[in-house]
């Protein structure tokens, strides 16, 4: 029997990965086609897609773009499934307004006084800029990677992350007797080292893996 493989997706940082290595048409990626393509010989068991939900009272634009791309996902195979976390709004304070905030308190030279105020209204403006954090993603992909492991619902698992995070689930899961691959465009050196093996993947690898 062929050993069962398991997919373990980090949905965002699989996501900025393949944009920075200019990974196109990433809502028309086949996660099915992704799948069967990493684990080779395996027995492609199921592909867990894990990513915080955009709220519904938030950009409506936004929320229904990832719908879109979440039905999408599943409407692949039926072994791909996803697997929510929340995201959570913060606003931490901007560096680069109060920078230029401090700047114009401290200028020395004269500038026409609209544009002064219209710089000193930017800065005020974006003090504090709010930014999306995702929440109970990486904890609910480690536990279920760890979990699993225990079980026995895997022999395999290929974990695509460059995240050094899951390093110790790593750790345990192979502890547990099981593989875990690392998979990315990017290398994470510390998840490397933990890792059965660190698949590095390149833009030419998904040629094949988009819709028809």
């Amino acid at each position: 029997m062929p050993a069962r493989a398991v997919l373990f997706v980090d949905g965002n940082n699989w996501y900025h990965e393949l944009r920075r290595a200019g990974v196109g048409n990433l809502s028309r990626l086949d996660y099915a086609k992704v799948s069967r393509q990493v684990v080779g010989r395996r027995s492609w068991l199921g592909t867990r897609y894990y990513v915080g939900q955009l709220a519904q009272d938030g950009d409506p634009l936004l929320y229904a773009e990832q719908q879109r791309f979440l039905a999408r996902l599943c409407a692949d195979d039926p072994r791909v499934t996803v697997h929510l976390g929340r995201l959570e709004t913060r606003h931490p304070r901007n560096l680069a307004a109060a920078e230029l905030h401090r700047y114009l308190a401290h200028l020395t030279v004269r500038i026409d006084g609209q544009v002064y105020r219209e710089l000193l209204e930017l800065a005020r403006r974006h003090h504090r800029a709010p930014i999306l954090v995702e929440k109970a993603v990486d904890v609910m992909l480690a536990v279920d990677l760890v979990v699993m492991a225990e079980r026995d619902r895997y022999d395999t698992a290929y974990l695509l992350s460059a995240d050094g995070d899951f390093t110790p689930a790593v750790t345990a899961a192979r502890t547990a007797g099981k593989g875990v691959f690392a998979v990315s465009p990017a290398y994470g050196g510390q998840l490397a080292a933990a890792a059965t093996g660190f698949i590095r993947l390149d833009r030419e690898w998904f040629r094949g893996c988009y819709r028809d």
